[in-house]
């Protein structure tokens, strides 16, 4: 059997995708010399919360999500941020091989609330693998499992997230609103001559309607 052991390096933005996408680096190590002819590699993304501190802003931000920080024993669980798979080529030893995950800025999923409230430090991560090996050694083609155990921790810096965010969505963020909603501001918004949605939602947070 492959004795596999898994490690991410690195993560960075991707510049030039149809939607925001990080891209991490895995390095992937066969232990035993035993040649690896190719993987079909499945990876879980989770977000460990309870892994790392909260400044005051951070955690009014947090509270939509986690609730009073006297709680926070309670509920900082952790929760899904993607599954993606990829291709692993053969090797030999040892091997990277880039993951790209998709993202979403949308406030309405955990993870995108989550990262939006970090102002600094890391997301604590782990990276759960599974999957499928395929090996060619004296006796022909074998196949077998990655195993269930296998598992990766990982602390990105916040700044790769909004870095990313501001390549795709330059000082912008993106909320979900009902269609009535949205048709009650269209309305406020030609009443008063208004010429962006950004002031519109500043008017009315001010309380401040025009004449």
């Amino acid at each position: 059997m492959a004795e596999l052991a898994f490690d991410c390096v690195d993560v960075q933005p991707l510049r030039y995708g149809i939607g925001p996408t990080l891209v991490f680096k895995l390095r992937i190590t066969e232990l035993s010399g035993q040649p690896i002819h190719a993987m079909v590699l499945r990876v879980q993304f989770r977000i460990e919360p309870q892994r790392r501190r909260y400044g005051p802003g951070e955690s009014e931000l947090l509270e939509h999500l986690f609730g009073e920080p006297s709680r926070w024993a309670d509920t900082l669980k952790p929760f899904q941020f993607a599954t993606v798979s990829v291709m692993v080529p053969g090797f030999t030893g040892a091997t990277e091989v880039d993951v790209e995950v998709p993202c979403s800025y949308d406030l309405e999923v955990a993870a995108g609330k989550y990262l939006h409230a970090l102002e600094d430090g890391v997301v604590p991560m782990v990276l759960l693998f599974s999957g499928t090996v395929f090996g060619k050694g004296g006796e022909g083609f074998w196949v077998e499992p990655v195993p269930w155990h296998m598992e990766a921790e990982y602390r990105m810096p916040i700044e790769v997230w909004d870095a990313m965010m501001e390549l795709y969505f330059p000082q912008a963020t993106w909320i979900k609103l009902d269609r009535e909603t949205l048709d009650a501001l269209l309305k406020f918004k030609a009443r008063n001559a208004i010429p962006t949605w950004d002031a519109a939602m500043t008017q009315l947070l001010s309380g401040v309607v025009a004449p």
